[in-house]
């Protein structure tokens, strides 16, 4: 069975800077990148950054592309967990490789596809993690700040931070929210007061009066009824009238509904069995006959039931008036007055039970404290530890990296002071040689040594939290002479391990790549295209010989270029 070497592929680029297209083919061990100034090289690492997730810039899209499109294929551990991402995440392998391809349009706009599938930028940072470690020189100036010495160490602890971190972190959140709410219930103790008070005030008001839901429209309806009483006796009396006919009145005629009905209904009654039709039509006068003399007599009870009550008048519009009076304080109708009036008891409820609230709190303010420190204290000891071991690794590495005599302490402090990772001081100083005093990393190395203790950290981070590619850009920076060979050297070893994609000016470093890749730009006269090409042998020496003199075919350039290439090959050999 063939073992897989997760690693980078293959990545095309197209529209990207001054990079018209491109292709870079990348081999498993070390692969440098090299080129005049301007040509592109920054590209290529630009162009690694956006494939996974870095920041969509529109200034980088060519102009006139309208759009930048970086594609890449890595190949993937069938085990491990990016296939596992890639899977919940919906996409596909390709055998096992994966295909990532992102997009940036010139106004902006950024797209992400993994594996055939469009998905979130933030899945692309995800499996960052797991597939890529990208060290550039702005990594340089980031790890001067405090707090990025402090996850560096974090990072390098790894699993035996992560429990105690996890009960830190807890303890730590809810210790602010109680010292917050302990504020809030202390500070403002009158104004809480205040509110209770307009509160009970409220409450009382509203319980004298006691109001019953639906209560205001009843009263409205009784105050109109009780308002028109003799207007609304009138209109059933007359009505009454005219349906039954009036029973004080002495003449005999069919003046009334119900008498005319009936006589409607007599005539046709007398002939109905001649003709269904007809007999129907007296049926429905029948029928009519029975409903108005029953609402005759319902009006006749109305008109009784009437009868004008100024005394319950006045309570009524009494009452409604004290009504008005709530909703005019607490709510636009009775419903929302009484909705106030059961929020509002609550919140009595809450402000009136301050001072056992304000006790529990400190009793709790006391014991997340009392754990804080503990919590504090572990996370301090699991730090001291580690700092020892990434001081004695960094150091070591320094030595192969031409600093034999310089040393790297990490200094852990405990504070007094809690913070949302503790209340350690987490700093790494430099010790230039014997004798010297422990100095910040901006006040002891100088660019070079700083450029080696940053490669030196990262080689020790490759070996306790190891990913398939490291990408270094340019972290030779103001190194020369042996420091840059025992450059190229170490990181010609870590290539033995994972795969190393450099962007250099250094021919001591460029001569141990395992493959040279040249970035050349071409001038038309109008537009510059760069692309990107794996060069041979002769090449390497050529472009070696460039870096060196600054002319490609100077003997004394060649001469040297075949020097560097026969020891990195020695190298090779002596440690493959």
């Amino acid at each position: 069975m063939t073992l897989v070497r997760p690693m980078v592929e293959e990545v095309r680029i197209q529209g990207l800077g001054v990079i018209d297209e491109a292709v870079l083919e990348l081999s498993p061990g070390f692969n440098v990148v090299t080129g005049e100034t301007g040509a592109g090289k920054t590209m290529v690492v630009t162009s690694l950054g956006l494939l996974f997730g870095g920041r969509a810039d529109p200034q980088r899209v060519r102009p006139g592309a309208g759009r930048a499109t970086v594609e890449g294929r890595i190949v993937v551990d069938p085990g491990g967990r990016v296939v596992t991402r890639v899977g919940e995440a919906g996409a596909e392998l390709d055998d096992d490789t994966l295909i990532i391809t992102r997009s940036v349009s010139a106004e902006g706009r950024s797209r992400a596809h993994l594996g055939g599938r469009s998905v979130p930028v933030s899945m692309l940072i995800t499996l960052a993690d797991d597939l890529v470690a990208v060290h550039g020189q702005s990594d340089q100036q980031r790890l001067l700040q405090p707090g990025r010495q402090r996850a560096a160490l974090d990072r390098y602890a790894g699993d035996a931070l992560t429990k105690p971190l996890r009960a830190y972190t807890a303890a730590y959140q809810r210790h602010r929210q109680v010292t917050t709410l302990l504020e809030e219930l202390t500070t403002r103790a009158r104004e809480r007061a205040q509110e209770a008070d307009l509160l009970r005030f409220g409450l009382q008001e509203i319980e004298k009066v006691a109001p019953r839901q639906g209560e205001d429209a009843e009263l409205a309806a009784e105050a109109e009824r009780l308002g028109h009483a003799d207007a609304l006796r009138t209109a059933a009396t007359t009505a009454h009238e005219a349906l039954l006919g009036d029973p004080a009145a002495t003449t005999v005629g069919l003046t009334d509904a119900v008498s005319l009905l009936g006589a409607a209904r007599g005539a046709l009654d007398a002939v109905r069995d001649h003709d269904p039709a007809l007999a129907q039509l007296a049926d429905r006068l029948a029928e009519a006959g029975y409903l108005i003399s029953d609402a005759g007599t319902e009006l006749a009870a109305y008109a009784e039931s009437v009868e004008a009550d100024p005394a319950r008048l006045a309570a009524v519009q009494e009452r409604r008036a004290e009504l008005t009076g709530l909703t005019r304080k607490y709510g636009q109708d009775l419903d929302e007055v009484l909705a106030w009036a059961q929020r509002s008891a609550g919140r009595l409820a809450e402000l009136e039970g301050d001072d056992e609230r304000i006790e529990e709190l400190r009793a709790e303010h006391a014991e997340l404290s009392e754990r804080l420190r503990e919590a504090a204290a572990e996370l301090t000891a699991v730090r001291a530890t580690a700092a020892e071991r990434f001081s004695a690794a960094v150091t070591a590495e320094l030595t192969a990296l031409a600093m034999p005599h310089a040393r790297v302490v990490v200094t852990v402090t405990a504070t007094e002071e809690f913070g949302p990772h503790g209340a350690d001081e987490v700093e790494i100083r430099l010790v230039a040689h014997p004798g010297a005093p422990p100095l910040p990393l901006n006040k002891g190395a100088s660019g070079g040594e700083l450029s080696r203790v940053m490669l030196a950290i990262e080689v020790v981070f490759a070996g306790a939290d190891p990913v398939p590619t490291f990408v270094f850009d340019e972290v030779d920076a103001g190194v020369g002479g042996k420091a840059a060979v025992e450059i190229g050297r170490r990181l010609a070893r870590l290539a033995r391990s994972a795969q190393v994609i450099v962007v250099t000016h250094l021919p001591q470093v460029a001569a141990f790549a395992d493959q040279h890749l040249l970035v050349a730009k071409s001038d038309d006269g109008t537009v510059t295209r760069s692309g990107v090409t794996a060069l041979d042998r002769e090449e390497r020496i050529r472009e070696l010989s460039r870096m060196l003199a600054g002319l490609e075919d100077s003997e004394l350039g060649r001469a040297h270029a075949e020097e560097l290439l026969a020891l990195a090959a020695q190298e090779r050999q002596a440690t493959g």
